[in-house]
């Protein structure tokens, strides 16, 4: 298929006849940041494979018909790189940084490790420990076990509620038949972005990346699914990936729930169902969002609750996007006789927001700072690559900074006003307290 330029003039895309889609965007250092974003995450696993998604990423540095484990992990370690990966609710994403001139090597190992890993159970057995002790660290920490909880009650056990990690009686059962059908199932290269943000000729990208799929075809049996796939011709005439059935988001039921967990400290949280990534008040909310808890220490919450009334070390406002739904949080923790008294002040600032529009100097200067903290974000190149990587694979799109500060430039008063109106109302929100 013909390259094509995305709108933004920097990046170059293209598909290859396989249906892996390729993304481009030169940087200004020696350093390249690469992976390939894989279309499967929680959201995916069927009802018997909660925590495979997760347990299928781990496994994939364990061993392919080309390389053992201690192979894959000394291979971009040995130069001077790095190798990682992370599983999301819509995505599980593998990618390395490395001085340019490894480019081949870290291009050849990627493809072979998440087109051709074996999922061995001798190594199975061994990292499902590892996995189960980052289970039980997590429920360890309340301030984080909450987040999923609320999740959960958000979308009424959908798959999106779920907790990635699994759960640990699961999770010893699965076998390596669990995940290579996991993977043939959601593992294509059609359903597989290969992104690259550094000072390196796309074509050259091309280039390593047909060779190196070359590689893992040859390393697969005759009639091996991933092998046909691989060499296939379909897409050379712009077909599209046929999508993965994924179940619908269940209604949205608000609920208040208490859960007693005998902590020194009380934790809270307050949201609702929000917009999916491509809904447009998706960017109204995020700038409302950050003005009402964001990163800043002049957030409207932590004004409020920690510097004038001293009731709380953190608390934070926070959004996540979705292909066709989303979640906006608040999250405080206290101390238990404080409870009543903080959920008062956070919902005397959502009524403030709900009740009147920003007075034009206020959202000039929401827009002012919103715009400083994505660019000085632009400076870690590492989340830069991973954030192009996911809004391809999931959008088919790029961005640019200066279209997105045009957008945000674009905001009014009113659209912020409308947007709290919808997601602020007291009838809409879900609470829950462990206590």
């Amino acid at each position: 298929m013909a390259p094509t330029l995305s709108p933004s003039t920097t990046h170059h895309t293209e598909t290859l006849p396989c249906g892996m889609r390729i993304v481009c965007a030169p940087s200004a250092t020696d350093v390249v940041y690469c992976g390939i974003a894989v279309d499967a995450g929680t959201r995916d696993e069927h009802e018997d494979e909660n925590g495979l998604a997760h347990f299928c990423e781990h496994l994939t540095f364990k061993g392919t018909r080309r390389r053992r484990s201690w192979h894959i992990l000394n291979r971009m370690e040995g130069v001077g790189g790095d190798l990682n990966a992370y599983t999301g609710k819509e995505e599980t994403i593998y990618y390395a940084a490395f001085l340019k001139e490894h480019l081949a090597r870290a291009t050849d190992l990627l493809t072979d490790i998440v087109l051709g890993s074996t999922y061995p159970q001798t190594e199975m057995n061994k990292e499902v420990e590892v996995v189960i002790d980052e289970i039980e660290s997590y429920k360890d920490s309340p301030a984080e076990l909450i987040f999923d909880d609320f999740e959960n009650l958000v979308f009424n056990g959908h798959p999106l509620g779920r907790n990635i990690l699994g759960e640990a009686g699961r999770l010893r059962e699965f076998r390596s038949e669990d995940v290579n059908r996991f993977a043939a199932r959601l593992y294509r290269p059609d359903r597989m972005v290969f992104f690259v943000y550094g000072r390196i000729e796309p074509r050259v990208v091309r280039r390593e990346i047909e060779r190196a799929l070359k590689r893992v075809a040859a390393s697969l049996p005759e009639g091996h699914d991933i092998r046909k796939a691989i060499l296939s011709e379909s897409f050379a005439a712009g077909t599209e990936a046929a999508p993965v059935e994924r179940p619908s988001v269940p209604d949205y039921r608000p609920q208040n729930i208490v859960v007693e967990k005998d902590t020194h400290q009380s934790h809270v949280m307050i949201g609702a169902r929000a917009y999916s990534a491509l809904d447009p008040r998706h960017l109204s909310l995020y700038l409302l969002n950050n003005i009402l808890g964001g990163p800043g220490m002049n957030s409207r919450l932590n004004l409020s609750l920690r510097e004038r009334h001293g009731l709380v070390y953190t608390v934070e406002s926070g959004m996540t996007a979705y292909t066709d739904t989303g979640i906006w949080s608040i999250y405080f923790g206290c101390d238990p006789h404080d409870v009543s008294r903080c959920l008062q002040l956070v919902m005397k600032e959502l009524k403030r927001l709900a009740d009147a529009p920003l007075p034009a100097h206020a959202l000039e200067a929401a827009k002012r700072q919103i715009k400083g903290q994505i660019g000085i974000s632009y400076d870690n190149f590492e989340n830069v690559a991973l954030g192009m990587g996911k809004r391809f694979l999931h959008y088919r799109q790029t961005q640019d900074i200066d279209r997105l500060y045009r957008k945000i430039d674009a905001l009014t008063a009113e659209d912020l006003h409308a947007v709290a109106r919808d997601l602020f109302r007291p009838e809409n929100l879900t609470i829950l307290i462990y206590r």
